[in-house]
């Protein structure tokens, strides 16, 4: 039909809904109980045991879980941060990591990334630290695991708060010697997405992981309009009134309405029962590619550090390599293969950044080049020996 946008041999993103979710849906319908409930309650405590925290709170987008995690730091009663703090942030990420921020008037510090991992350099953090430095933005980038650990540490050595951006990372775990720890494990919160194209999909939805009471608190008032209602018990941030009427409309702190439907929760209930299966076969896919690419030297592919859930597959046309980007995207075109930019790009590099505060440490020499000569194409939980080889065939004839 004229208008349809024709299907591509290689997609970016796949359905991985099927019949359990189709049923988890008509549970909802027969329910008659469509808005936050019993069914967001279960997922969010089934997504907590997964990685081992103590606290979950679902919301409807993971930038929206990134603006949680920034308004409750706002609102804690010890080192609150406050306009004019200073937060360090890699180069490269999607753009809602950074919004938040400067909504909360925030200063960026930007970190150049690695050019082999895309993660944050953090062997700049020591030249990204003054005496105005209040937070850390730990990303680990399109499934691979950022140096978590190290700046967990460098956040406790300063007294930093660390949020954790795990919106492209599910299920990603680090190296043995790092401790194998999963990603989203590590910071005060951390974020994750569920929308279509990323490792558990429930339409739109987030989710934000703390082990402080108090923050969880925080994160359940903002969620829904800044009321009372949802907070629980010993959470320590009001005095309890005793008029039950007033008590239902409370309004303690400013809020927003960032609410999941019981549609999201039913669905990521069972898209988390299935997650470790497909985690294992992106990690097939990605064994296939990097066995592919590995040894092309006019190519950098991302260095798995730890255990990568492979969101996709990175590929930085190499600047010795005599090749320019865009005689890359021709044949790839050709080919049926989608493609596009390493998440946001170099993010210094957008017109939204004349609303920031922000300063640079260097260059950002490496971030820059993702910007200019990256791209990435997509991966599934399914089988993609064919595209793989098929996106190798293409490339060894240029």
């Amino acid at each position: 039909m004229p208008g349809l946008i024709p299907k591509l041999f290689w997609e970016l993103a796949a359905d991985t809904w099927g019949a359990e979710e189709k049923a988890a849906i008509n549970r909802v319908v027969e329910s008659g109980h469509y808005t936050i409930g019993a069914e967001v309650a279960a997922f969010e405590k089934a997504f907590a045991q997964y990685h081992g925290r103590k606290f979950a709170v679902m919301v409807n987008s993971g930038s929206s879980a990134n603006l949680v995690a920034t308004a409750a730091l706002t609102h804690v009663k010890d080192r609150p941060l406050t306009p004019g703090d200073e937060v360090i942030v890699p180069a490269i990420s999607w753009a809602t990591t950074y919004h938040p921020l400067q909504q909360y008037g925030l200063k960026l510090r930007f970190v150049d990334v690695e050019a082999d991992t895309l993660n944050m350099d953090t062997s700049q953090l020591e030249a990204a630290l003054t005496p105005q430095t209040r937070a850390i933005v730990g990303v680990s980038i399109l499934g691979n695991p950022a140096a978590l650990d190290v700046m967990r540490a460098f956040a406790d050595e300063h007294r930093l708060w660390f949020i954790e951006d795990n919106c492209e990372s599910l299920d990603a775990e680090l190296p043995e010697e790092s401790g194998g720890k999963k990603t989203g494990t590590f910071g005060d919160l951390s974020t994750f997405s569920f929308f279509f194209s990323h490792h558990i999909s429930t339409g739109e939805g987030g989710m934000v992981l703390t082990d402080d009471p108090e923050l969880n608190g925080l994160a359940r008032a903002i969620r829904a309009h800044g009321w009372v209602r949802d907070v629980p018990e010993g959470a320590d941030l009001f005095e309890t009134g005793d008029d039950i009427f007033a008590e239902a409309y409370r309004f303690v702190i400013p809020g927003y309405n960032l609410r999941p439907q019981e549609f999201n929760a039913a669905v990521g209930l069972e898209q988390l029962k299935k997650l470790p299966a497909m985690t294992e076969a992106r990690r097939k896919n990605l064994k296939h590619f990097q066995d592919a690419f590995g040894k092309d030297e006019r190519f950098i592919i991302q260095r798995e550090n730890g255990k990568s859930s492979s969101f996709c597959f990175t590929m930085i046309v190499g600047p010795a390599s005599g090749l320019d980007r865009d005689a890359v995207f021709g044949p790839l075109k050709d080919a049926g293969i989608g493609f596009r930019m390493i998440t946001g790009g170099c993010f210094p590099r957008h017109d939204a950044v004349k609303y920031f505060d922000y300063s640079s440490v260097g260059d950002l020499a490496n971030a820059n080049m993702a910007h200019d000569r990256g791209f990435f194409v997509g991966n599934h939980p399914f089988d993609l020996s064919a595209q793989i080889d098929k996106l190798h065939d293409v490339l060894k004839k240029l």
